[in-house]
């Protein structure tokens, strides 16, 4: 599992990026896990929903 979130890591921001500074990478790193990956981005596991979604969607079963 883990495997598969690096190379969606990997292949969505780090190689479409060029960072001047190691803070400016940690930043997108970080963004990119909370805003996109986390809240917004469709997971296969989750039936194709955000994991917000999909959080929600179980809470009101």
């Amino acid at each position: 599992m883990s495997e598969s979130f690096f190379h969606s890591l990997k292949t969505e921001l780090i190689h479409h990026q060029t960072y001047t500074t190691r803070a400016e990478a940690r930043r997108a790193v970080f963004e990119y896990i909370e805003i996109f990956y986390n809240r917004e981005r469709l997971h296969f596991a989750n039936g194709y929903l955000s994991p917000v979604d999909y959080e929600l969607q179980h809470k009101a079963a």
